[in-house]
């Protein structure tokens, strides 16, 4: 069991990966980083952003996130493992990128346009393959 230092240096460095998420594009609202039943293990909100959800509305979003991750690993060996998911809404765009475990959650501003989403799917994914952010939460 990690100690009180190790979980705080642990929260520090998800922090930080969370920041350098934001840095991929000036697009990107907030990124966190999920545990697989939807608990925030970092996030972090671009500085000139303003919540659209609750923190009672953000909590359910990111279950029903963690469901349906855990759901679609189901049809892995059908289908093949999913590298993002997709969902645009009127007032942000949300991308969600596995891990073993836990998630990437990312929320796009609105006027993203399609050419865009990829290459931050691609920057975010390699940035967690490169750090090694797989399914801990250290």
């Amino acid at each position: 069991m990690p100690n009180r230092e190790q979980l705080h240096e642990a929260t520090l460095k998800n922090r930080e990966y969370c920041s350098r998420i934001l840095k991929i594009s000036p697009k990107i609202r907030y990124a966190a980083f999920m545990n697989e039943f939807g608990r925030t293990i970092a996030g972090q909100l671009r500085s000139d952003v303003v919540p659209l959800f609750t923190p009672d509305e953000a909590r359910n979003e990111n279950y029903i996130e963690a469901t349906r991750n855990c759901l679609r690993r189901n049809f892995d060996k059908s289908i093949g493992k999913t590298n993002f998911t997709f969902t645009e809404n009127e007032k942000v765009k949300i991308l969600v990128i596995p891990a073993e475990t836990n998630f990437c959650y990312v929320t796009l501003d609105k006027d993203t346009k399609m050419t865009e989403v990829e290459p931050i799917v691609d920057s975010t994914r390699k940035f967690i393959l490169s750090n090694k952010i797989y399914n801990s939460s250290t």
